[in-house]
Order: C-alpha cells, then sequence, then structure tokens
C-alpha cells in the first residue's frame, strides 16, 4: 500500500490579511467605530482568545463576524494583555511583604506597539484592503492602521483561531 504525506504548509490560508490598529479606545468601542466605518456587525465572542505563558493564562478580547453574503469573516483581537503575578518576600525582614508584578503578553509579539488586529478571512480579489485601512485611520481615536505582511510574520501560527 501506498503511504501519501501532506504537509503542514499545505493547510496554510493565503486569503486573509491582518491589519494593525493603533488606538487609545476601547475593544467595546473601537468595534462599535469599525461597524459604523466598514458596515460590518462586529459582535463580541462567547470565549476570549486564550494565550498560555510560563506565567499562567490570559485571555485577549476578540470580536467576530461572518458575512454570510460574501463568506468573509472578521475578527477584531486584541494584541496585548497583562498577566498579574503575585510574590512573597524572602527572608525574615521582608517575608510578609508581597509584590505584583505584571507581565505583558501579546498574540504577534513582534508587532509589540500594535493593541489590535483585524484578521479578515477568505478574501476576495476584488475586496480593496487599502481602502478598508482608509477607513479605519479615518476613524477619530486610531492614529495609525496599517497592513501587516503575513509571509513575514514569525509568529503567524497565532493567527489560527
Amino acid at each position: 500500500m501506498a503511504t501519501q504525506k501532506i504537509y503542514i504548509h499545505e493547510f496554510e490560508e493565503s486569503d486573509y490579511e491582518v491589519i494593525a490598529i493603533h488606538t487609545t479606545l476601547e475593544d467595546s468601542r473601537l468595534a462599535y467605530h469599525i461597524n459604523r466605518q466598514l458596515e460590518v456587525l462586529l459582535a463580541r465572542s462567547e470565549e476570549d482568545l486564550q494565550i498560555q505563558v510560563k506565567d499562567g493564562l490570559t485571555g485577549l478580547s476578540r470580536f467576530e463576524f461572518y458575512d454570510e453574503a460574501q463568506f468573509i469573516t472578521w475578527n477584531l483581537v486584541q494584541n496585548k494583555s497583562e498577566i498579574a503575578n503575585v510574590t512573597s518576600g524572602t527572608g525574615d525582614l521582608f517575608a510578609s511583604l508581597q509584590e505584583e508584578i505584571a507581565t505583558t503578553v501579546y498574540l504577534l509579539p513582534e508587532f509589540k506597539k500594535v493593541d489590535y488586529l483585524l484578521k479578515i478571512e477568505n478574501l476576495e480579489d476584488d475586496l480593496d484592503v487599502e481602502a478598508l485601512v482608509k477607513k479605519i485611520s479615518d476613524i477619530e481615536w486610531v492614529s495609525l492602521a496599517y497592513c501587516i505582511d503575513k509571509d513575514k510574520l514569525k509568529s503567524k501560527h497565532n493567527l489560527i483561531f
């Protein structure tokens, strides 16, 4: 019997775009403004995107919308979150002293300054991504929005959700 090998790169999707968004807005307010600008219906997902790191487990907020007419999936995901760890003092003098240390966790560590990521899956060729970026940039509280080159991403496996 012949064996057939399937390589993981055969399953990698190339029909998605990732837009980086720099803003001071809260996640729900950003989703509201994106809904108005792009005429989509992003809604809060029932479950946050969970990331496990050595310091613990954290959740990144996620808003999603599936456009049934065009078969396009939209995901707005927080890029960074903090995990708070409580440590106790050592020795007799500081034994009762407790300190809280925060560790920042990133969905895409190579883009640490990015606040949110908008992942658009199953894009058609007629959808102009640059026009979408321009509309997002037109939101008053968005300081910067741009497309991320997905071929240069080191942690693209984090975008599988």
